[in-house]
Parts: structure tokens; C-alpha cells; sequence
């Protein structure tokens, strides 16, 4: 990576933490010495960008939380990349969150020119994936397990068990695990007080409480 694009690769990084990052986690981001860091570091500030330096535990480098920079620009190669991997999550129903990713997607080739979108459609066609799709959930399960994700609220299923058994409870989301062919839910079962792990396949109704 030449310096001038590492000066705005780090003004980036540091933008979307806008934590503290020790000069050494910069380094080793970038593979280049702590003191080549620091001598980006003070390349920034002549540029004034206001970064500061924040002692202590949770310290490093950030940038002043006031400041934001222009738009960000999406090459066709970043984009092209960004997509297609999108859109494989998407055909492979790995993610609950297919509404939100759509929107995402959208805006990625939306921030591209007429011709780099023509660039992004040539370079995606050399690009493929193959696996086994997971097992698909109804479009209004997904859509309430991806309110109460991003939304932290509690969520009111109806399941099927691997006994054909079906029961309701309302869980809290925890995290997710996305297997070659199951999606599955960590999830607080807030009806036992237990943890527990779901299938999103085998989740037939679904609701925000």
C-alpha cells in the first residue's frame, strides 16, 4: 500500500472506531512499523485532522468526535466486492437480516457513476459462489428477528421443535451462528430464565414485544 493511500486508509479506520487505537494495533493493521505510524499520525494532524490521544486503559489515537469526513467513495473493484459477497449471503440465506442488506447493497451501487456501475456489472460476472443454500424462514419471521436485532427487543416465537413439538416463549437475541445449512439463534429464553439455541428454520411465527 503506497503512503498516501494508508494516510486515508487510517484517517478511515479511525473515523469508523472512533475509539481510542494504540499506535501499535495501527501498526499491525497496516504492517508497517509503530514509528512509520507515527509519522503518519503527525502527516494527519498537518493535514488538521483533529486526532487526539487518550491516555489510560481504553486510550490511543481517535479522532475528535465532532469531526466527519466528506462522503465516502466507493471504487468499481471495492464495490464489486462488496456486493457480490453481499448478494451470496443473500442467495445462501445466511442472514436474517435480508431487508436491512438489501438497503445496504443498494446504497453501495447507488454511490457509483453510470460507468463504474457498468464496471461493477463486468466485474461481478467473474465472480461466483457456490454452497448449499440454509434452510429457508418465512419473510415475516425474518423480518421481526431483524427488528428485535437491531431494535434490542424481545421477540415472542412460535417453534417447532426437533420433536414436532410446537411452543411459544419470548427470547432475547444474543448472537447468531451461520452454519453451512442452518442459521441459529443464541438466544435469553425469558419465559425459563435459561440460554438457549434456536433454529430460524423452525421458527414459525415471530413477533416484537
Amino acid at each position: 500500500m503506497r503512503r498516501r493511500e494508508r494516510l486515508f486508509a487510517i484517517a478511515e479506520y479511525l473515523r469508523a472506531r472512533r475509539t481510542g487505537v494504540t499506535a501499535e494495533a495501527l501498526a499491525d493493521r497496516f504492517r508497517v512499523t509503530v514509528r512509520t505510524i507515527y509519522r503518519d499520525l503527525d502527516s494527519l494532524r498537518d493535514a488538521e485532522l483533529p486526532l487526539r490521544a487518550d491516555r489510560g486503559r481504553g486510550g490511543g489515537y481517535a479522532l475528535d468526535r465532532a469531526y466527519t469526513l466528506p462522503p465516502v467513495n466507493f471504487t468499481p473493484r471495492e464495490a464489486a466486492l462488496l456486493v457480490t459477497l453481499g448478494q451470496f449471503a443473500t442467495d445462501m440465506r445466511l442472514l436474517p437480516f435480508a431487508d436491512t442488506l438489501a438497503g445496504a447493497l443498494d446504497k453501495v451501487r447507488g454511490a457509483l457513476s453510470v460507468s463504474a456501475q457498468r464496471e461493477l456489472i463486468e466485474l461481478m460476472k467473474g465472480i461466483r459462489f457456490t454452497g448449499i443454500p440454509a434452510h429457508a424462514a418465512p419473510p415475516a419471521v425474518r423480518k421481526a428477528v431483524e427488528q428485535a436485532w437491531f431494535e434490542r427487543q424481545p421477540l415472542r416465537i412460535v417453534y417447532r421443535g426437533a420433536d414436532e413439538s410446537v411452543t411459544s416463549r419470548i427470547v432475547r437475541l444474543r448472537s447468531a451462528v451461520l452454519e453451512r445449512s442452518v442459521t441459529l439463534l443464541n438466544c435469553d429464553d425469558l419465559d425459563k430464565g435459561e440460554e438457549r439455541q434456536f433454529r430460524l428454520d423452525r421458527i414459525l411465527e415471530a413477533k416484537v414485544v
